[in-house]
């Protein structure tokens, strides 16, 4: 079986050594809001009471703000690039 999307949030959370702050205020870098115990549902054991599925609406939001944490902000039309 693949990956799931919980299994590449935890893989991107350890490759950069993201802190649950860090990915909450990744998130808002996107105008999307997530909290810290739902953050932790993502990363429990599938066998925990408490475990909750990262939907793609979810991953997705947080690679757009890695994206612009990484990067930087895309300039505006008509603006060069710093």
């Amino acid at each position: 079986m693949g990956l799931t999307n919980n299994d590449i949030f935890k893989k991107l959370r350890v490759a950069h050594k993201l802190r649950d702050t860090d990915i909450v205020a990744i998130c808002a870098l996107v105008d999307f809001k997530v909290s810290k115990s739902e953050l932790g549902a993502f990363f429990r054991n599938e066998e925990h009471d408490k475990y909750m599925d990262c939907g793609d609406q979810i991953l997705r939001n947080f690679l757009n703000g890695l994206i612009i944490h990484l990067r930087g902000p895309l300039p505006k039309k008509g603006e060069k690039p710093a």
